[in-house]
């Protein structure tokens, strides 16, 4: 074979593993990066999370809603014990959600949430929230779940969000399979042979 040939034949053939390896590493590295993408920016109704409250509070008022909701294979009710508040701009809020298990062994769920309208995400920042980490219910128990959270005062230098009236924050709980859930349903058995002798 020529050797021109040759040689343009192993330049395709790198080239396209080079393009089948950075499309892998795109498609790999594709969830944390657009995750990171939205938490920055508020990207499509994604909160932020803030260590403490800081900064000022406004006299403008905002109307929160609050939205709950289970995936359909979560044998759980869960509500907001509160159906919306009106808080000002800067100023901290705490409110409570409530789950219950309806099922017969401990069950395990997760939370995700946003809010809306979208443009709104970069303003909403939680300091406190259940949504960061799984959550064991026990059959029969009722838990409640606090959210601390605040309207940065930030919001009312933006134009586009001067019609901003109510901002809905919704969760979802799905369930989740872990290893902790594992021990926990483990530990329950136990104790239920335990007691029955």
């Amino acid at each position: 074979m020529d050797p021109k040939v040759q040689r343009r034949n192993r330049i395709i053939m790198t080239s396209l593993c080079g393009v089948a390896f950075t499309m892998g590493l795109l498609a790999f590295a594709s969830v944390p990066l657009y995750r990171m993408f939205c938490q920055v920016t508020g990207y499509g109704g994604t909160t932020q999370v803030a260590d403490s409250v800081t900064g000022q509070v406004l006299d403008r008022k905002v109307r929160v809603r609050f939205v709950a909701n289970t995936d359909a294979g979560l044998p759980w009710t869960f509500k907001a014990e509160q159906s919306e508040v009106e808080v000002r701009l800067g100023e901290p809020a705490l409110i409570y959600f409530q789950a219950t298990s309806t099922a017969k062994e401990p069950t395990a769920g997760q939370a995700v949430y946003n809010v809306t309208p979208d443009k709104v995400g970069l303003y909403f920042s939680k300091v406190e929230c259940f949504c960061f980490t799984e959550q064991i219910i026990q059959p029969g128990e009722t838990v409640e779940f606090p959210v601390y959270f605040y309207v940065d005062a930030a919001m009312d230098a933006q134009p586009n969000l001067n019609d901003v009236q109510t901002i809905t924050l919704s969760y979802t709980f799905y369930g989740q399979r872990s290893k902790a859930l594992e021990n926990a349903v483990a530990a329950y058995y136990r104790a239920a042979a335990e007691r029955n002798g």
